[in-house]
């Protein structure tokens, strides 16, 4: 019977979870060329299904249609403001959060991180959420966007390990050179957690990048619609086109399959763009509030 060494084990165990990550990122990887080939390809390749992975027909029309509507360009550039100042606030209460939770000193610190963590596992629910905002007369404001999910429990956990594991003996240093609390997290602490916020920013810019559903309940104003909305107007538009045209009803104006895939795209560019930035920090966060603490 064949035995294997040790050292082709390990080969063999790094050979099959790289084909397996080979797997799980080509599968990931195929329908983004396909939207982005249907987004190139003219509409009679579209209809004709001829568009696989490569563009039919190549054209840029569609994206020449969504860059000349300044609505798509007005919702592209208030969602990136809406991310950016969500991102701020979230970022801000998350330090607030987790660095006092870090003091041993600090009664009842334990009961605090409790209830904190109670919410990550029981909330009121979508009603009660509605009519929380409603009260607050939030709706059809852009802060019915941001402040109901302007802080992650998860991520605070993430943070307050992250700045458990700096040495404690710098926060004394400076204490000793006249720092006081706010001095401290500001000049040294914040600083020296530069991967952990990176990577809990790039959490909460997804996050809100990507959510539509809360603008969905809250918001009625289109001047107040994020992109991800719009983005599921267009696609809830196409869709109910396509069934008028299935039951022998035909519109004016179709919206085409490569202007809901032309869309999609110029939704998911922005956010892609901002990733290779923040990968040399992604790993190092991810990995120190996971193993350390």
């Amino acid at each position: 019977m064949l035995r294997l060494s040790k050292k082709q084990k390990v080969n063999f165990v790094d050979a099959f979870i790289i084909f397996i990550v080979t797997g799980v990122a080509i599968t990931c990887l195929v329908p983004f060329l396909y939207m982005i080939a249907l987004s190139l390809s003219s509409n009679n390749a579209i209809i004709s299904q001829k568009v696989s992975l490569w563009p039919v027909g190549f054209t840029l029309e569609t994206y020449k249609t969504i860059l000349s509507d300044m609505e798509m360009i007005y919702t592209l550039g208030y969602t990136i403001v809406l991310t950016i100042l969500y991102t701020a606030i979230c970022m801000f209460l998350t330090a607030c959060a987790a660095y006092p939770l870090t003091k041993k000193r600090l009664k009842g610190r334990n009961s605090i991180l409790t209830m904190m963590v109670f919410t990550m596992y029981f909330s009121g629910g979508l009603i009660p959420s509605y009519i929380l905002v409603k009260n607050l007369e939030l709706t059809n404001t852009v802060w019915s966007l941001i402040l109901p999910g302007a802080m992650s429990v998860f991520n605070m956990i993430i943070l307050k390990t992250f700045f458990s594991s700096l040495p404690e003996s710098l926060e004394e240093s400076a204490a000793i050179d006249g720092c006081n609390e706010l001095g401290i997290l500001v000049r040294i602490v914040l600083p020296l957690s530069l991967p952990s916020i990176a990577t809990l920013s790039l959490f909460y810019a997804v996050d809100r990048w990507n959510g539509f559903q809360d603008a969905l309940f809250y918001i009625t104003d289109k001047n107040l619609y994020p992109m991800q909305l719009k983005l599921y107007q267009i696609i809830t538009a196409n869709q109910q086109l396509d069934t008028q045209q299935g039951e022998g009803s035909f519109g004016a104006h179709i919206v085409p399959e490569s202007l809901k895939a032309a869309s999609v795209m110029f939704a998911t560019i922005p956010i892609l763009v901002a990733y290779p930035k923040l990968q040399k920090y992604f790993v190092d966060g991810v990995m120190t509030g996971a193993i350390k603490g």
